[in-house]
């Protein structure tokens, strides 16, 4: 299958001015083991900071619960963000992943006009399939704490690669797209939530009501899987102003969530 590759000349010329100024280097390298391990082994050794890196082809990427996946080449989106936090509250870091969330799924519908939405706490969904997923890995504490941002997107999957069968892809949903195109319009809004959310003093009420404006998990009834083997079932009414999803009496912070009627 002849994919094209991601066109990193194309970006780095635009890092010049413009948007995507707010980062110090974008490059693109055609195999590695995770984006995100790379750059979390450069911001414990450096001050590097606003960073994004891209690969053709992840061999061992990585998910939530330490799951690891495969990225077939050039047929998805690997890319992983590096961003230092000065000042912020510690507890106010998981905040990161949901912003995050809300600049992708910004992208997906302004790029190629996919009706892409959120599911808690780091999914992005199309037609109730995963689409893509966050994840977020703190690289280094202090005053600046440093963290990676890792996003995992299936743009030409073909059935016979997703990985995962409640999984989808942008070619699957009929969506054509220029993988550079969209890169680029994932870093323009990321960079811009960012900045915004850093010019507010890290306050999480505009992040909150961006979330929630875009989370499909409010209102269904879903099933959460708790650290230690507990099970909340119930439907979904909110995001509290910590991230945490509410369903019920319950505000659940961790754990692995299924929608249930139909969505995973």
């Amino acid at each position: 299958m002849n994919r094209a590759p991601i066109d990193a000349q194309r970006l780095q010329s635009s890092s010049a001015a413009g948007p995507l100024s707010f980062y110090e280097r974008i490059d693109v390298v055609e195999s590695t083991g995770s984006t995100n391990a790379d750059l979390v082994a450069i911001a414990a050794d450096s001050t590097a900071d606003r960073q994004a890196l891209l690969a053709e082809e992840q061999v061992s990427g990585r998910g939530r619960h330490a799951r690891t996946w495969v990225s077939p080449p050039r047929a998805q989106i690997s890319l992983s963000i590096l961003v230092r936090l000065p000042d912020i509250d510690p507890t106010t870091l998981g905040w990161l992943p949901l912003l995050t969330g809300v600049a992708v799924v910004d992208a997906l519908r302004r790029s190629t006009g996919a009706d892409a939405e959120l599911k808690w706490p780091n999914d992005v969904l199309l037609g109730g399939r995963k689409l893509a997923g966050i994840l977020a890995e703190v690289a280094a504490t202090g005053a600046a704490p440093a963290v990676v941002v890792g996003i995992g997107l299936n743009v030409d999957l073909d059935e016979s690669e997703l990985p995962v069968p409640h999984a989808t892809s942008l070619t699957l949903a009929g969506i054509d797209t220029d993988r550079t195109e969209l890169v680029a319009a994932i870093l323009t809004e990321f960079a811009a939530r960012f900045s915004a959310w850093q010019q507010a003093g890290w306050a999480t009420s505009e992040i909150a009501a961006a979330y929630r404006e875009r989370c499909a998990t409010i209102g269904v009834e879903v099933r959460a899987e708790l650290p230690g083997g507990q099970v909340v079932t119930g439907v979904a009414t909110g995001i509290d102003d910590t991230g945490r999803l509410l369903i019920g009496d319950s505000a659940v912070s961790a754990g692995d969530v299924s929608h249930l009627r139909g969505q995973y």
